[in-house]
């Protein structure tokens, strides 16, 4: 069992998410940073599906009542497990009693704790996974939290080689369903300068500001499905990117959607970051 003292400014429970409720109105949500989510189930020797704790800006300190051993991975953080050091990329045996600190990251924003075995506790359609969007929180963390640990561990802890956050975040798209209810000059105007990440930025999505996206025609569409990446454009011209906890359906056109590969870096821009698009 770990017992939470201080949650950070956001701690959540999250795996790969609930996939196939979409028609249900329920999205798949899931870590924001599938790839760092994952690097940290392989160094804990954790399968792909276990759940690991996504820290906002760290801020995390928890006791662990037993042995363990723990991962993190994502944006670089000082931590210390009672004396110790806690590197990133390293698995690390923390003792019964230890007290885990981790600090608020130096660049990015998620960073993922997984323990050998997985985070356990009960799951909503099929997954452990916080949907803030939603409202579905099966393992609310919060300060006075316990969070149980699963035993389903597949492999021996072994150190990995991460990659590290680039000065320039550059995310790669491709042209979206909706793309033609802008000008011809849009979508490489998209690209040309970059946009600055929004304040009010969190798990739905990145709210962006920059070069003004005018449409070419009037009117409004009917909602239509939304995937994780869409690039949703208001009449106010200033594109939303959609993260895990975007809305399963939206009605405002969608000029592009960001590569999956590139949306582990959308998930680490954090407010005032400038990132860049490429077609």
């Amino acid at each position: 069992m770990i017992e939470v003292l201080a949650p950070g400014p956001l701690a959540t429970v999250q795996d790969l998410g609930r996939a196939g409720y979409a028609q249900l109105g329920v999205g798949r949500s899931g870590a924001a940073d599938r790839r760092s989510h994952a690097l940290a189930n392989r160094i804990a020797g954790n399968r792909p599906t276990a759940a690991t704790v996504e820290l906002t800006l760290g801020g995390f300190t928890a006791r662990f009542a037993a042995d363990a051993v723990l991962a993190l991975a994502g944006a670089p953080v000082p931590a210390t497990a009672g004396d110790r050091v806690v590197p990133l990329h390293e698995p690390v045996r923390i003792r019964a009693g230890e007290v885990l600190r981790i600090r608020s990251p130096r660049d990015g924003l998620r960073t993922y704790l997984a323990v050998r075995g997985g985070i356990g506790g009960p799951k909503v359609l099929g997954s452990r996974s916080a949907d803030l969007l939603a409202g579905i929180v099966p393992v609310p963390v919060r300060r006075g939290s316990v969070l149980a640990v699963d035993t389903e561990a597949a492999a021996d802890p072994r150190a990995e080689q991460g990659e590290a956050l680039p000065a320039e975040l550059v995310l790669r798209i491709l042209p979206g369903p909706r793309d033609g209810w802008f000008g011809p000059g849009a979508v490489p105007g998209l690209c040309a300068d970059p946009y600055e990440v929004g304040r009010d930025s969190n798990r739905v999505g990145l709210r962006l500001s920059g070069r003004r996206l005018d449409r070419a025609r009037p009117g409004e569409l009917p909602p239509e499905g939304m995937v994780p990446g869409a690039l949703q454009v208001p009449p106010d011209g200033q594109p939303v990117l959609f993260l895990a906890d975007h809305p399963v359906t939206g009605g405002y056109p969608v000029i592009a959607v960001v590569a999956e590969d590139s949306l582990a870096l959308a998930a680490q821009a954090r407010p005032g970051r400038a990132i860049r698009f490429m077609l």
